[in-house]
């Protein structure tokens, strides 16, 4: 599979199965630049998670953040769409861990019964449904499974450092890059990009109160020469630098990756 067979499969659904036939998720987060959005999002669950509490990961990918969680004796709940990562994700399951991991669409989580979870994780779908119809299908089921006072947390891929990020790796970019050269939106292939007052408006249509904002891997893509080279004491001081930067406004479009957090209600109510 290449991006060429891929851009003809015509079934969404389909072509976000087969996107992972080209990028490993398995490996993806195990870097110590690319573990920076791992650590910055375990840190922004964990402000919420307390024991006993049931997890659900839609989108789970490889299983990145349920094994975390499972290893932790969490209860998780896991789906995820595309073969491969179902396959590496089974491949890392113990018989301790309680996982209950299906294959299925973000867009129907009929499995699960309506409040059921106290977190809620959406880490991939906001990564793949063009439509925004779509989108606010998957945040529904999200909110229906969702117990009142749980708290959700989504991922999204941010537009405007993608554009930055690719013309570190493509000189010519700027000439030949797959983006449209008077608004500077990147084309939705084989991903979909967001800006954050794009990313805001989806959750607030959604009816999402959004308590953070976090730019989850700052530009930690374009220093990751110099972050995998850190020791561990130079590492730890560059984590502290970014959590205590994530959250300013100034900083999130200027990530890679974006999280939201967000309640089914205000605080105030």
């Amino acid at each position: 599979m290449d991006f060429y067979e891929l851009s003809k499969i015509k079934d969404e659904y389909e072509q976000i199965n087969r996107t992972y036939d080209i990028f490993n998720e398995d490996t993806r987060l195990h870097s110590k630049a690319t573990r920076v959005e791992f650590l910055t999002t375990v840190k922004y669950i964990e402000k919420y998670l307390r024991p006993g509490m049931k997890i659900l990961d839609i989108g789970a990918g490889a299983g990145e953040y349920s094994l975390y969680f499972a290893e932790k004796g969490y209860e998780v709940s896991a789906l995820e769409l595309a073969d491969n990562n179902i396959a590496a994700f089974r491949r890392k399951i113990k018989p301790e861990h309680k996982i209950e991991l299906i294959q299925g669409n973000a867009v129907d989580l009929s499995h699960y019964p309506d409040k059921r979870f106290d977190i809620v994780l959406m880490f991939g779908p906001l990564y793949h449904l063009h439509s925004e119809e779509d989108r606010q299908k998957a945040i529904a089921e999200a909110k229906r499974v969702a117990k009142s006072s749980a708290v959700l947390f989504f991922a999204f891929i941010g537009n405007d450092m993608i554009f930055v990020t690719e013309l570190n790796y493509d000189a010519n970019y700027i000439k030949t890059g797959d983006y449209n050269k008077e608004t500077f939106k990147m084309d939705d292939f084989p991903f979909v990009f967001h800006t954050v007052d794009g990313c805001r408006k989806i959750l607030e249509n959604g009816g999402i109160n959004i308590i953070h904002e976090v730019a989850s891997d700052g530009v930690s893509e374009l220093m990751a020469k110099r972050i995998n080279e850190m020791d561990e004491e130079d590492y730890e001081v560059y984590l502290r630098y970014h959590y205590y930067c994530c959250e300013k406004p100034e900083m999130l479009g200027r990530s890679n990756h974006l999280l939201f957090v967000g309640r089914l209600f205000s605080l105030e109510d």
